[in-house]
């Protein structure tokens, strides 16, 4: 059994160690692998490990020794599952290992536009508290949680987790899903998102990415949102109008942003949101907690260990 891992440094960029897959066969790693590199280095593997490394079918046309793909993540948009199929490869995701991680950066986002702890911290550091004549100052606007409204879109395993945060600060939640019928035993009010969007002080985004939720939040979408809320996007960045968004930033519409995926991953330098007032932009971290890695790490093992014993589990292609 010969396994490639195509792209483990952001995974894996040196904290963690890969040994644990070497009891299934010869192992093969690459901290990265351009495009043009994909079917040379993946020809004669039995399982390909990757994380956002592109598989196309034309590279699946030319790697005919494959028989799993195993992603280090949920998403499987980089994959052409159908191709994969087409040539008899199954394709593991690895879903549930980062809804503890994803909702505590929701709320990283949220706090930091709350309570300012940034601005004020630095503004210490420089000298200014010392040089101040009063006990106490604020550099910028301070919002207490209890009693605002948040508004959650997509009620996975990651938006109930963020749910359950915001009733922990006393804030008030509302849901909108597509099946709000499949949540009946939870205490949240289900709405659409024309009567959601109006009401909340935060709205938070947490579904899949489709062709129903590209470009999701947009001007009409921007232009129901309550005056001076704040808008949380941890999903895909894809579900953002990127324009839109900005200018409703630098209009005041929205009061600010928090982000951990853009649309174009490391994005562009003229990408309107970089240059944006009011937002908070980390390059796609959420899931990159050590603890979450681990998790990862071990429902990888159990994937592969699962096809090797001839009960493959999370095949996301199975169907095509």
């Amino acid at each position: 059994m010969k396994i490639v891992i195509l792209d483990s440094t952001t995974a894996n960029p040196g904290d963690l160690s890969w040994d644990f897959l070497k009891k299934y066969g010869d192992l093969t790693v690459y901290d990265r692998t351009p495009p043009s590199m994909v079917p040379s280095r993946g020809r004669g593997a039995d399982i390909l490990i990757i994380n956002k490394t592109v598989i196309s079918r034309e590279s699946i046309e030319q790697m005919p020794g494959v028989k799993l793909i195993a992603l280090l993540a949920t998403g499987y948009n980089v994959v052409d599952c159908e191709a994969a199929a087409a040539h008899g490869i199954l394709v593991a995701n690895i879903p549930s290992y980062s809804e503890s991680a994803v909702a505590q950066q929701t709320f990283a986002f949220i706090l930091e536009y709350a309570n300012r702890v940034g601005i004020h911290a630095d503004m210490v550091r420089s000298g200014a508290w010392t040089n101040c004549n009063d006990f106490s100052f604020t550099a910028a606007p301070l919002t207490e949680l209890a009693g605002k409204t948040l508004g959650v879109i997509g009620f996975g395993r990651i938006g109930r987790r963020v749910a359950r945060i915001a009733e922990g600060f006393d804030m008030n939640v509302l849901v909108n899903t597509a099946h709000p019928e499949k949540y009946a035993e939870y205490p949240y009010r289900f709405l659409p998102l024309d009567t959601l969007l109006p009401q909340c002080d935060f709205v938070s985004i947490h579904c899949p990415m489709t062709p129903a939720t590209a470009k999701m939040v947009n001007a009409d979408f921007l232009s129901k949102m309550k005056d001076g809320a704040f808008l949380v996007n941890n999903a895909r960045g894809g579900e953002v109008d990127e324009a839109a968004v900005a200018s409703a930033l630098k209009s005041g519409k929205l009061g600010g942003m928090g982000a951990d995926v853009l649309s174009t991953e490391p994005p562009m330098a003229d990408n309107p949101l970089l240059s944006a007032p009011n937002v908070y932009i980390t390059p796609h971290i959420a899931w990159a907690g050590r603890e979450t890695r681990v998790r990862l790490m071990g429902i990888l093992e159990q994937n592969i260990a699962a096809f090797i014993n001839g009960a493959p589990q999370n095949i996301v292609n199975a169907s095509c």
